[in-house]
């Protein structure tokens, strides 16, 4: 069933951005997918009951939600060959792990657009040809990292997230405003 479904290039979209929703599902939908569009938890259980995609996009931080991490989860344990591909403005390596254990194939940092999903799709086995940097990490690249573990770990609550860190709210929030310094 997984197969025939991947087959048919299903597309199930959780993504609470009406406007980037609509964009991505335009552009998948010109490339032969069927496109079933879901902003939260709720919706997706109430889609996997009448379909199953063989492919899911899911944003990690969903309005009114701990975050998409749940419903890769969902996605996962309806159709463990599903190939799901998590996209986020807050990427940090502790919510990619998380979204790999859950079940994600790829997870990409916003923006990332129909060719850098579908590349994402096709590359779902992974490349252990690719080369190991011996760069060192940066005191900035380590504090961007520890401030979405905490972000993650908070269910992206900013005020929480900041009480842990020991700072201001509006200087976590001004560090999140920037961009991330590699």
């Amino acid at each position: 069933m997984a197969e025939a479904e991947h087959d048919q290039k299903t597309l199930l979209l959780v993504e609470d951005d009406e406007a980037f929703a609509r964009t991505l599902r335009r552009s998948f939908e010109r490339r032969g997918y069927r496109v079933h569009h879901a902003t939260r938890l709720e919706q997706v259980e109430a889609l996997l009951a009448e379909v199953s995609p063989g492919y899911a996009v899911v944003d990690l931080k969903l309005d009114g939600e701990a975050s998409g991490l749940a419903c890769v989860q969902a996605l996962h344990k309806h159709d463990s060959d599903m190939l799901i591909v998590v996209l986020t403005g807050y990427a940090s390596i502790a919510t990619a792990v998380e979204a790999v254990k859950l079940g994600a194939c790829h997870y990409l940092a916003k923006p990332s657009n129909t060719d850098d999903i579908e590349a994402a799709f096709n590359n779902a086995e992974g490349n252990a040809d690719i080369k190991v940097t011996g760069r060192a990490t940066s005191i900035k690249t380590l504090e961007w990292e520890r401030i979405h573990q905490t972000l993650a770990e908070t269910d992206f609550n900013i005020s929480e997230t900041a009480r842990r860190l020991g700072m201001h709210r509006r200087t976590l929030a001004r560090k999140l405003a920037k961009q991330q310094v590699k």
